[in-house]
């Protein structure tokens, strides 16, 4: 399975797939020829979407944690299990152009789910675009520091799968004692909202939806898996802690290939053949409806932020709007970007908790290092307008290392 870097975790997301070496179309179908060790079968194609927790050496569809469709009969598969769903002969075929839609619910919603407190009766609304709250639930990003060749990484905690999941995919012969039975008859309920097992509970709204060269062939999947702690859950590690966000869990777009089949994947934003719905997402302006300049080409492409004021102008109700996922892939940079800032204040704080004595310390060597600074940038300022020719431009300085 080859998956992407950039996940959804709300709104509406869409990505397109174009086979490139898959099953033949009716005009070109090749019949085997009896005997014949030149003849080799064409390759095969799956695509959906994956969760975090899903097998790389897997293809899509093979557990709970993907939903997947096969070219052959344009057929889904999810936990190993093909069903129908194209019409029949509809099979996705080379040079077709498969769109794959993801609607999630609001981050709100989802964690009244994973929390037990979702009530179908007052939770009426997938809540998308829900106004501003004075507190952002919070992201954390533990890393395991690794040093290699005096460089040091940092190691991303993975999240496993579940027992409750592993079992849902290949479930235990039913119990023969009829109290057990009673007794586990919740446990053993088909996936919903409010179902004992976090693991087990499905969101509310959320649905797959598939289009085949613009048309739209239905909604295979409804009520995916929920994926927010503690319904994902990283393995017990030396300096982590448990039931924690890292702003990395969600759906990622996945694609998998067999026996020399091959996909052209476009996340936007110009799509070989979008929804109409999506179509009107960027205007004849070139500008998307976030009044940022869109650029061309058929990959993801950096979006350069114009007029401030339009952009609050479309922050309410962005999320309800169809989206290609090229557009995430910003939204999550900016999220690292601010990320990165908490977590160095809050271990700054964290120090200065720990060690009270050592910050006033701190304190005096900072202000006499900011006095040293002070001094340094004046002699570089006028060492670089003596460089500059009095008010030449710098195009590069580049400092060796002695």
């Amino acid at each position: 399975m080859a998956r992407a870097n950039v996940c959804a975790r709300e709104g509406r997301w869409y990505y397109e797939c174009k086979i490139l070496s898959g099953v033949k179309p009716p005009a070109q179908e090749i019949l085997p020829v009896p005997n014949d060790s030149t003849f080799t079968e064409g390759g095969h194609v799956r695509l959906g979407w994956s969760r975090r927790e899903a097998n790389l050496d897997t293809p899509v569809g093979f557990d709970a944690y993907s939903y997947g469709l096969r070219d052959v009969s344009g057929q889904k598969i999810h936990l190993s299990r093909p069903k129908d769903f194209a019409p029949a002969n509809e099979s996705l075929c080379e040079g077709d152009v498969i769109g794959l839609e993801l609607t999630l619910p609001s981050l709100a919603l989802h964690r009244k789910v994973v929390e037990g407190s979702y009530n179908k009766a007052v939770d009426v609304s997938d809540d998308l675009d829900p106004h501003p709250a004075a507190e952002a639930p919070d992201c954390v990003r533990d890393r395991v520091p690794i040093r290699y060749k005096g460089v040091v990484y940092f190691e991303q905690f993975e999240y496993s799968s579940s027992k409750d999941l592993e079992d849902h995919m290949n479930p235990a012969p039913s119990l023969s004692n009829a109290a057990v039975a009673a007794k586990d008859a919740a446990a053993t309920a088909p996936p919903n909202p409010n179902h004992p097992s976090v693991a087990l509970r499905t969101l509310p709204f959320s649905s797959i939806k598939i289009y085949k060269n613009g048309k739209l062939l239905g909604t295979p999947y409804t009520d995916l898996f929920a994926f927010l702690p503690p319904a994902s859950k990283a393995p017990a590690q030396q300096g982590a802690r448990d039931g924690l966000d890292d702003g990395m869990l969600g759906y990622f777009p996945a694609v998998s290939v067999f026996r020399g089949g091959a996909a052209e994947i476009n996340f936007g934003p110009d799509f070989w053949c979008p929804p109409s719905d999506l179509s009107t997402a960027k205007g004849d302006d070139g500008q998307d409806a976030d009044g940022n300049d869109v650029g061309g080409g058929g990959g993801a492409s950096i979006l350069a932020p114009r007029d401030p004021k339009t952009q609050r102008q479309h922050a309410h109700g962005k999320n309800s709007r169809l989206r290609g996922m090229g557009e995430r892939y910003i939204e999550q940079i900016a999220e690292d970007i601010v990320y990165d800032l908490i977590d160095e204040v809050d271990f700054w704080m964290l120090d200065l908790i720990e060690n009270p004595d050592a910050a006033e310390i701190d304190g005096a060597s900072t202000q006499k290092a900011q006095s040293a600074s002070t001094a340094t940038d004046m002699e570089t300022v006028e060492g670089i307008t003596q460089l500059g020719g009095g008010g030449g431009e710098i195009k590069e300085i580049v400092q060796e290392e002695e």
